[in-house]
């Protein structure tokens, strides 16, 4: 497969470049910011952005211009960029995740289970960590884990998460989500998911040793996204979970 990256000279990019080739594939081109993505999706059968939210709908466009698949690891995304999203699904196929790695995606199936199966009184806190250069919280990974729980419990994560905790917050409000960010040194990243129920406590974990487990897994989404009609997918359909 002929690969375009997208924010090819970040960490991720240079990740990525090496697990296209590792894979057996080609790095046919790559942009960064203030490039022009559409002439690089002309000469690709993938897109991959790993760039940033400001520049979706331009990397959209070109993926949609091009008829070709495209993959988004970019994090911090907002609700206009969900729309943006659905819309480009109805004419390319389009993976969006906040975490290319395989076993993050399995934990995220776990969380789903565990939350759908335990009861309201356990309640649910996601705890996450990366290296000091990380621009948002809580990071895209500990949003994606949130989600499936709040999904599997049939609520809203957006009304339900509680973050950024600090003074005389009160008690703990019923049913909601919270979430604890740490910033330092140069992990790559670690994201535990605790539920506490009466008197025992499940937490599922997943360590980030090297950042090519993302790019290893992007390169296998790719490979599984070849081919497929328009539409939303996601690292799960990937798994076949």
């Amino acid at each position: 497969m002929r690969f375009g990256v997208i924010g090819h000279k970040g960490r991720m990019g240079e990740a990525l470049a090496a697990a296209i080739t590792e894979a057996g594939h080609t790095l046919q081109v790559g942009v960064d910011a203030g490039g022009d993505p559409e002439p690089l999706a002309c000469q690709c059968d993938v897109l991959v952005d790993f760039s940033a939210p400001a520049a979706l709908a331009a990397n959209l466009s070109a993926a949609r211009a091009a008829g070709i698949p495209i993959l988004i690891g970019t994090t911090g995304l907002g609700e206009e960029h969900v729309v943006m999203l659905a819309e480009a699904a109805k004419v390319v196929p389009v993976l969006q995740t906040g975490n290319f790695s395989l076993g993050v995606t399995l934990l995220a199936h776990l969380v789903r289970e565990a939350a759908s199966r335990l009861g309201p009184d356990w309640d649910i806190e996601v705890l996450e960590m990366h290296h000091r250069m990380k621009v948002d919280a809580p990071s895209g990974t500990a949003r994606l884990l949130g989600e499936a729980a709040a999904q599997a419990r049939g609520i809203s994560l957006p009304d339900h998460m509680e973050s950024g905790r600090h003074g005389m917050t009160g008690a703990r409000r019923e049913g909601a989500i919270g979430f604890a960010t740490l910033r330092g040194g140069t992990v790559a990243g670690e994201h535990s998911v605790i539920f506490a129920g009466p008197s025992e406590r499940l937490t599922l974990s997943h360590s980030a040793e090297d950042r090519m487990i993302f790019a290893r897994g992007a390169v296998k989404a790719a490979e599984w996204l070849r081919g497929k009609p328009a539409g939303r997918y996601t690292m799960e359909d990937v798994l076949g979970l």
